[in-house]
């Protein structure tokens, strides 16, 4: 039984003979009479009784149409989801983004994928990259911009480009030089992505520094933006780490000075999805946007550096 044998059925009880149902199928008569009787055989019934003027439906058609027509109902309402998916009519985004993604250029991501695709649904979690990517994993998001260090398993990485993490600091003086981990773990330090903690990717390269050195790192202060640490920091109250594009946006105090690692940090910016799995067309098209805005918005430069 196929669905072409229950369309061609359908339309010969609806229209009452073989000639009125292929022109509306735009078959040949002899093609739905063959189709019927296929049908016919593979069932072992008759569903019609063969009048001179029209086709009279036994009690099997009548007993047969109301499956018939869930069956082709399911199936074209399955190809016309599809096909609204592709040409993004209609269907769901979820993707993750950088906490601090305004940094990076996406402030405007979500209003310039909507004014494009007004009628598709979309869910962008901006929250820690570390949680981003275990939602990833779980199937709560399909994919997301992320900064690495992660847990990986059950993801695809692509990454797309380093921007270098910077020391801050109001009271440490200008020429002091790159700033070492020691000194760093000896520091009054402020450190945002609080609720994150220790999981936050950038916090992880400093404590497995500080670790390799046998030192400990405890901050002073955790708060939960970057905004707060570095309203902190210009007050002179304690120092933090931030990425050099968030160093370079407008409004970044110019009383904070910044110093590079004696042994260079960088987040690595990266695409990361499920393994395995296939994105939406929705959700392909916003990564695809996504990565467009960074690599055509952010200047590379020294501390800046672009992966693939």
């Amino acid at each position: 039984m196929t669905i072409t044998q229950l369309t061609a059925f359908l339309a010969a009880l609806e229209h009452g003979s073989f000639t009125a149902a292929a022109a509306n199928l735009s078959m040949t008569q002899a093609s739905v009479s063959e189709l019927v009787a296929r049908l016919e055989r593979e069932l072992g019934v008759t569903l019609f009784t063969r009048g001179s003027r029209r086709l009279v439906p036994t009690a099997a058609a009548l007993e047969l149409r109301p499956h018939a027509t869930q069956a082709v109902s399911a199936v074209q309402n399955g190809i016309d989801t599809i096909q609204a998916l592709t040409s993004l009519d209609r269907g769901t985004c979820t993707f993750g983004v950088l906490r601090n993604a305004a940094y990076y250029a996406l402030a405007d991501l979500a209003e310039t994928f909507h004014h494009r695709h007004p009628n598709v649904r979309l869910r962008l979690v901006g929250i820690n990259s570390a949680h981003v990517a275990r939602s990833i994993a779980s199937g709560e998001l399909e994919a997301g911009l992320l900064v690495l260090p992660v847990d990986e398993d059950g993801l695809e990485v692509r990454p797309l480009f380093r921007d270098e993490v910077l020391y801050a600091s109001a009271t440490r003086p200008a020429d002091a030089g790159p700033v070492t981990i020691d000194e760093v773990a000896a520091a009054k330090l402020v450190l945002y992505d609080a609720f994150a903690g220790w999981d936050d990717p950038t916090r992880r390269q400093l404590l497995e520094r500080a670790r390799l050195r046998g030192l400990s790192i405890e901050p002073a202060v955790e708060v939960e933006n970057v905004e707060t640490a570095l309203s902190l920091v210009a007050a002179g109250a304690a120092d933090t780490i931030v990425s050099r594009s968030i160093t370079e946006a407008e409004g970044f105090a110019t009383g904070i000075r910044t110093f590079p690692f004696a042994e260079p940090m960088h987040d690595t910016i990266a695409l990361v999805k499920r393994e395995g799995m296939l994105l939406s067309p929705a959700t392909q098209r916003l990564a695809e946007l996504a990565e467009r805005m960074l690599r055509e918005r952010l200047p590379e430069h020294e501390g800046r550096t672009p992966l693939d």
